[in-house]
């Protein structure tokens, strides 16, 4: 059996957590060497409580990850492992959302949970990094030293406390930005429909081409005059593609690498007509 959610003395239910967050270092590249957990739990918008260890990886420190956080070997000697903290850990993620600021923490419990033989923890995660996308999307990196800077939440990177602290206010600052509820950032960001490709105009030089277009969209002006001399946009190369129309200079260069460039030439290998032009000679063979 886990002990029951553990609250401050005090505390009632009217002060259970809207969410807790969770941040793990690891001690090397292997995920199930947590080698610090920090848990902290909000309760609109305000911190309730704060949890912290140091854990015994029982694996090796490598210089590498020792050199981002600044926990060697010497410092968990006597601390506990994670199969000693599993049961709190448990206690304060178990049944709630939790927050990570990525989902490398995540993988990281379920792997120590797999190594040490404990239960997995059942919780409803959120990543604040694709909450941070969305709100911010102007940023140039949503890495969590870079969003708290943006947001002026102090922060010590790579501590597991402050980190969990930071993405919480992550969170807690989307939601005043926004307006939205907690549970809205659990849902899937709806999806955007493709916009409709042009009709074919009933007659012109393309009439019966099934044209691909590579580096331009599908609906923007170089598929808009396809389509007013009767090609017909495809979405994407096919078995009855008659032409890969390409936005760039021939002789292609990197675009030769791109999936669809590639399917078409296997399609001309295997005996398919199929055309790959660039846009600007199939423009220049187009009436005005």
């Amino acid at each position: 059996m886990f002990p029951p959610h553990p609250t401050d003395p005090g505390d009632d239910e009217s002060k259970e957590p809207d969410f807790v967050v969770i941040d793990v270092e690891t001690a090397c590249a292997r995920v199930s060497s947590i080698c610090q957990i920090g848990i902290v739990g909000f309760r609109n918008g305000a911190v309730t409580f704060e949890y912290e260890s140091l854990v015994d990886p029982r694996d090796h420190f490598s210089s590498f990850n020792t050199r981002i956080h600044g926990i060697a070997a010497r410092h968990v000697v006597g601390q506990p492992c994670f199969a000693d903290v599993h049961a709190v850990v448990h206690s304060h993620l178990s049944g709630r959302t939790t927050v990570a600021h990525s989902y490398f923490d995540k993988g990281a419990l379920a792997a120590a949970c797999l190594v040490h033989d404990r239960a997995m923890v059942e919780t409803t995660w959120l990543d604040s990094v694709r909450v941070a996308k969305r709100v911010w999307p102007e940023l140039p990196s949503h890495r969590l030293n870079i969003v708290a800077k943006h947001l002026g939440i102090p922060l010590k990177h790579h501590d597991a406390l402050s980190d969990a602290r930071a993405a919480g206010m992550i969170i807690v600052k989307a939601i005043d930005h926004t307006g939205s509820q907690l549970t809205d950032w659990l849902a899937p960001p709806p999806r955007k429909r493709p916009p409709p490709l042009p009709r074919p105009a009933t007659g012109g030089m393309l009439k019966g081409q099934r044209i691909a277009i590579l580096g331009e969209p599908r609906d923007g002006p170089l598929a808009q005059r396809i389509a007013a001399n009767g090609g017909k946009i495809m979405a994407s190369v096919g078995a009855t593609t008659t032409m890969l129309v390409v936005a760039a200079d021939e002789p292609f260069g990197y675009v030769r690498y791109d999936a669809q460039f590639k399917r078409a030439e296997a399609y001309r290998a295997s005996g398919s007509d199929i055309q790959i032009v660039s846009a600007a000679s199939l423009l220049k063979a187009l009436p005005l």
